[in-house]
């Protein structure tokens, strides 16, 4: 359980956290992958939310997924990238959040992620990234003086001596 003063240090800056949807770079589950491929390159992102045409939430695609079309035994075809579609090799097992979310477990979900899809029922409504919680965390290595004071406890200045 997080102590209770750095969460609530935390969740006050909790808004900044989520990256809005209209700012996130995405494609539909019926692109061709050469489109996938496109914008993966052009943003530089690893992975990127997949949306269905009524901007629902479908799962997340990446480079190597892409890629892992193309590579054959003894040569890389190129022909996958305008027959397949983005359905055909997205992720679908992904863990979403909805708003508001529980910080200690966005905590854990980014131990591993860059980043969460945020969805509201069914829709894609943004991303909480890794990036955005380290800033607040950094926030409060920075600030924690000017809300608590802070005095090391008797047995950790005994260890020290």
């Amino acid at each position: 359980m997080l102590n209770q003063a750095i969460a609530n240090m935390l969740i006050e800056n909790r808004h900044h956290f989520m990256i809005s949807a209209d700012m996130v770079a995405t494609v539909s589950e019926n692109n061709p992958l050469s489109h996938a491929f496109l914008v993966l390159t052009k943003v530089r992102y690893a992975k990127i939310p997949v949306l269905d045409h009524d901007s629902k939430f479908k799962g997340l695609i990446s480079l190597p997924m892409i890629t892992e079309t193309m590579l054959g035994l003894d040569h890389i075809s190129f022909q996958s990238l305008d027959t397949m579609t983005v359905k055909d090799v997205m992720q679908t097992d992904v863990e979403t959040i909805s708003d508001p979310y529980d910080l200690e477990n966005v905590l854990h979900l980014l131990v591993d992620n860059p980043f969460i899809p945020v969805v509201q029922d069914g829709y894609f409504t943004g991303i909480v990234t890794r990036r955005e919680v380290m800033k607040g965390i950094n926030n409060i290595g920075h600030n924690i003086d000017k809300h608590f004071q802070l005095e090391p406890l008797a047995s950790v200045v005994e260890k020290e001596s």
